[in-house]
């Protein structure tokens, strides 16, 4: 699916939910070092892309690798983590859990 001039690979919605993340707040796409390619999760990642296990390191968290699906905005790592879970540009939440998943996608 083509959002704002990106391509997210998966099954998604145009909010960028896919069927392992699917709430209301599960509205981002994170772009995946290895293949430059953004899906909705990491599993979709493995599903539909390189399936690499790379992660953003500390020193690439200026790189623009997140999405947001409600306004398209497209942000750096650092933004996204320093954002209490909602957007910089729009401030739709985010999915306060996806926390807990950061160690499969950045070197926290």
């Amino acid at each position: 699916m083509m959002i704002n001039g990106r391509r997210v690979k998966g099954a998604v919605d145009q909010e960028t939910r896919c069927k392992h993340y699917d709430s209301l707040q599960d509205r981002i796409a994170i772009k995946f070092p290895c293949c430059q390619e953004y899906f909705p999760c990491y599993q979709c990642h493995k599903e539909h892309g390189c399936g690499g296990r790379e992660i953003w390191l500390r020193t690439e968290f200026h790189q623009k690798a997140i999405l947001c699906g409600s306004c398209k905005k497209e942000m750096s790592i650092q933004s996204y983590i320093c954002s209490q879970s909602e957007c910089p540009k729009c401030q739709v939440s985010f999915n306060p859990g996806c926390k807990w998943h950061h160690h499969l996608y950045f070197d926290i």
